[in-house]
C-alpha cells in the first residue's frame, strides 16, 4: 500500500481540506473528519496509510 502525507488546510463542520505535501500538487482533498484523528486543527500533519490517517510531527 502507497502512503500520502497532508496537511490539513482549513476545516468546515464535519469535513477538513487536505493537501498533499510529499508531491507536487495544488489538489485539495474533501475529507470527512470522522475518519480523521479528532485532535485535528489546521495546520495539522497527516500520513495515510493502510487506509488510516494519523498525525505526525
Amino acid at each position: 500500500m502507497n502512503t500520502f502525507e497532508y496537511e490539513v488546510i482549513s476545516i468546515d463542520g464535519d469535513y477538513a481540506n487536505l493537501k498533499r505535501t510529499d508531491a507536487q500538487s495544488d489538489e485539495i482533498k474533501l475529507v470527512a473528519r470522522a475518519l480523521l484523528p479528532p485532535e485535528i486543527a489546521e495546520g495539522t500533519r497527516l500520513r495515510y496509510e493502510m487506509l488510516q490517517y494519523e498525525i505526525i510531527d
